[in-house]
């Protein structure tokens, strides 16, 4: 991989390319950190699942930053997608079986600019049956290629932003979007081919931004450590003495708040992000206010 800074322990913005699994990404990271340091296993995970058929910024958590994961949905990701007209697959891409076709003729771009304002803003939507989501305790993806029934349960998820790039109708659209996590570009695809009556499903998804971090392209790969990991959250210096004070589960002044490294797009929900502890330059805590003070949420071991 080009430009592959050494997989420390921190947060590293990979491009997964299309045709791969998330997963593969997560394996070829603990093949690295075991030719690096035979024997010794590191935590690894990926900070929010890509489709195969889709591409784009994939977050890989190494080390005490895996402990993250739950932090980084709420931040804003943002996709450009194309969408195919006249057909909806039962997996809501190109991969799919189709299980219902009509007539896109008629569409125009006054009649998407009206189908896509109904989407923005709160909404509670069914994930695809292919999705990652967990039924039973397992994700439905797996029961769907068994050939089992999978009956998801609406989800409440956010669409901030939505627009049409580009029209080469009536055969396909491209839809720019930001959007908080959980939301499934596939089931919007899905829901406007409904609604327009002709069906509609995803022929490409490229996840091109989260939070303020970009897609670095392909072969390459950037790490993020100290003041770059969660930088939409507020940051407390820390003493020795304090470290000590919360590791022993004791309560800290609130002192002296530093604000936001980076702010969230106008309008975006607010994540209710805890605050960020440095010591000597290293994230080594999370903090939440109770009582007039700060008590460690999360210790992070050896810093970020």
């Amino acid at each position: 991989m080009r430009d592959a800074p050494p997989l420390a322990p921190g947060i590293h913005l990979v491009h997964k390319p299309l045709g791969e699994t998330s997963f593969s990404s997560v394996r070829a990271a603990m093949a690295e950190l075991e030719a690096a340091r035979p024997g010794k296993r590191v935590p690894v995970c990926h900070g929010g699942t890509l489709d195969p058929f889709a591409e784009g910024l994939l977050l890989l958590l190494v080390g005490q930053a895996t402990r993250l994961m739950d932090l980084l949905h709420a931040v804003p990701k943002h996709y450009v997608a194309q969408v195919i007209w006249g057909t909806e697959t039962d997996t809501g891409d190109l991969l799919g079986r189709v299980v219902h076709a009509g007539d896109p003729s008629a569409l125009t771009p006054g009649a998407l600019e009206a189908a896509l304002a109904g989407f923005r803003g709160w909404q509670d939507q069914v994930p695809p049956a292919t999705s990652a989501k967990k039924l039973g305790g397992e994700p439905a993806y797996r029961k769907a290629h068994r050939g089992e029934e999978v009956v998801l349960p609406p989800s409440r998820v956010y669409l901030h932003e939505a627009r049409w790039r580009s029209h080469e109708l009536p055969r396909s659209s491209q839809l720019e979007l930001v959007c908080r996590g959980g939301f499934y570009v596939r089931s919007l695809a899905r829901e406007l081919g409904r609604i327009l009556g002709c069906g509609a499903h995803l022929a490409r998804l490229h996840r091109t931004a989260i939070g303020p971090w970009e897609d670095p392209g392909p072969g390459r790969r950037m790490g993020l450590h100290g003041r770059q990991v969660l930088p939409w959250s507020a940051l407390r210096e820390l003493s020795d003495a304090e470290v000590g004070e919360l590791r022993r589960e004791r309560p800290i002044a609130l002192g002296r708040l530093l604000p936001p490294d980076w702010r969230l797009p106008p309008g975006f929900p607010d994540p209710e992000a805890p605050v960020r502890g440095f010591h000597l330059g290293r994230l080594v805590a999370l903090l939440r206010e109770q009582e007039g003070a700060f008590r460690m949420q999360m210790e992070l071991r050896g810093g970020l």
